[in-house]
């Protein structure tokens, strides 16, 4: 029965890492709800892989900035599931711009990132909170990036906003304990359509750089952050209020002698 199975609620699911982790639960035997905003063919496709593998699946489009589609979303899952086990926070967007070009970035670049990569994930949780504190070792994931410790990435705007979300990463730990764990990975660059469409034409260029300054030489498929995803779920229960580099070592290696 579809009340049987546990269920993981994944934001921004349509592709990347957000489809890679509903298709890595599906084959663990979990029903998912693929969430998307704009992409809803990719997202149709996601939840037909997961279907393949037995998953029940809700396909749901929801603006994350918007409170009444989490709330709603939250409902609709409820609705068709009857429970919620998990939440992937993992939708995001950002804004490329030259650190050193400071007039490169408005107000409104500043708010819409915060909107999405912050707030989205805080009302998110808020909705699913209620649900989730019934399911037995609930846990919260949020897709932070590397860019909220290093302070390097597409864009001041969009580093500042990662750092955020790890700081409510922390701060939601102890707020939803000892019910709920919460948890942040921090990726580097990870391959696939989202950096693709942010750098068109710079992509294999900046990826092969990325991957020069990386102690595995190598940059993230979608695939590898989910598996890391997947274990905060699943497998690690004592884990709380941690926050996990996927970098293949390139933080570590800024510092190398």
């Amino acid at each position: 029965m579809t009340k049987d199975r546990k269920v993981a609620l994944v934001t921004g699911s349509a592709t990347g890492v957000g489809a890679a982790t509903c298709l890595q639960l599906a084959d663990r035997g979990w029903n998912v709800v693929v969430n998307y905003s704009r992409s809803s063919e990719e997202a149709e496709a996601t939840a037909s892989r997961c279907r393949e593998a037995g998953s029940e699946v809700l396909v749901c489009r929801a603006d994350v900035a918007n409170d009444q589609d989490c709330r709603e979303m939250v409902e609709q899952t409820v609705s068709k599931f009857g429970r919620i086990d998990a939440l992937v926070n993992n939708a995001g967007t950002t804004r490329f711009c030259d650190y050193a070009d400071l007039e490169g970035l408005s107000e409104e670049d500043f708010v819409f990132l915060y909107r999405v990569n912050v707030i989205g994930a805080y009302q998110v949780t808020r909705a699913a909170v209620p649900h989730l504190r019934q399911a037995q070792d609930p846990s919260i994931v949020n897709t932070s990036s590397i860019s909220a410790i290093s302070g390097v990435g597409s864009s001041i705007a969009y580093a500042a906003s990662k750092g955020a979300l790890t700081t409510m990463t922390l701060s939601l730990a102890h707020a939803l304990a000892p019910e709920i764990k919460v948890n942040a990975v921090c990726p580097g660059f990870i391959q696939g359509r989202w950096t693709k469409n942010f750098l068109g034409d710079r992509y294999e260029q900046v990826k092969d750089r990325m991957a020069g300054t990386t102690l595995l030489a190598k940059t993230a498929l979608p695939e590898d952050i989910a598996n890391s995803i997947v274990h905060l779920i699943v497998g690690a229960p004592m884990v709380t209020g941690q926050i996990l580099v996927l970098d293949g070592g390139q933080l570590v290696n800024q510092g190398k002698l």
